[in-house]
């Protein structure tokens, strides 16, 4: 029989550190070529949006999706993993919270190599659970962080966001003067201006999954020095915030590289203190089925 995982065993078995681990050993084998991650399919509804993440990871042994549906109602998320050597149904896991600390785990991953060393404040724009997961994240990679400070519109929630993830309030420039900078929101215009980055910031934008969505200005490309995603065939098709600058000729599509290029060594990111460096993150299957490969391993361990 299957295993089956329930988000409350997910939410007990998996730490930022296991999802840490897992992502970026995924990137390695990424950069290997022993995963195939085609491109997110979505199919439209009249209030929302059905999708389909497929992957097979070779080396893991894994062949697998992610599904989500979006609707106002709830968004679930389920992870199928399929054993290769056995040719049977492995796992389904349910996926909500394992697709947010798989989500900061990757941006994680990103500020451990692309991230100023010696960087001490993040700031954090948006306050829902991408943020708080982010928090936990970056906080597990850089134990160096001294101070998180967090903006968001609604003053009620950003402080409460701040008294409970032990942050602080702040507005959106001060958020954006940080060493490193997250954009966690659901915002079509932009939230982060490229003229509050300090040099040798890092900027992490997990939002705007759209063509039209936008958290980053076009300052924020011009000014970088380094810019990545996950996958450029999926940033081409979803990300607004590569998509419009391409388009208006700020930037060019083949100075986007890949996360697992630099995280395997293939490519280098920051070459000085000064760097402005950017990772603009759409989420990879090949993630997921990681992080749910490492639940699996401990739920039944």
């Amino acid at each position: 029989m299957p295993l089956y995982v329930t988000e409350e065993q997910v939410i007990a078995l998996l730490t930022p550190a296991d999802a840490i681990a897992a992502v970026e050993a995924s990137l390695h084998r990424l950069a290997r070529g022993m995963i195939d991650n085609p491109a997110r399919v979505r199919a439209e509804l009249p209030h929302g949006v059905f999708a389909v993440m497929p992957c097979v990871d070779r080396e893991l042994g894994y062949a697998g999706l992610k599904s989500f549906l979006w609707l106002p109602g709830g968004t679930p998320f389920l992870v199928v993993l399929f054993s290769l050597a056995e040719a049977r149904l492995a796992a389904v896991v349910e996926a909500d919270y394992l697709g947010q600390l798989r989500t900061a785990a990757a941006s994680a991953v990103a500020a451990k190599h692309l991230a100023r060393a010696g960087s001490r404040t993040l700031g954090v724009i948006g306050c829902g659970r991408q943020a708080a997961s982010h928090v936990a994240a970056l906080r597990t990679a850089l134990p160096g962080l001294e101070r998180v400070l967090v903006h968001c519109r609604d003053a009620g929630r950003r402080a409460a966001f701040c008294r409970e993830h032990d942050c602080d309030e702040a507005t959106g420039r001060e958020a954006g003067e940080c060493d490193i900078v997250v954009t966690a929101t659901t915002s079509h215009e932009p939230v982060l201006l490229g003229e509050w980055l300090r040099p040798g910031a890092f900027v992490c934008a997990v939002g705007a999954n759209e063509p039209a969505s936008r958290e980053l200005d076009d300052a924020v490309l011009e000014r970088a020095a380094f810019v990545c995603t996950d996958a450029r065939t999926q940033a081409q098709l979803e990300a607004g915030d590569l998509i419009e600058p391409v388009g208006r000729g700020v930037l060019d599509w083949p100075a986007v590289h890949e996360l697992q290029d630099v995280v395997a060594g293939g490519t280098q990111g920051r070459t000085s203190r000064d760097d402005i460096t950017v990772f603009k993150s759409n989420g990879l299957a090949a993630w997921d089925l990681a992080a749910a490969a490492r639940v699996v391993e401990l739920a039944t361990a």
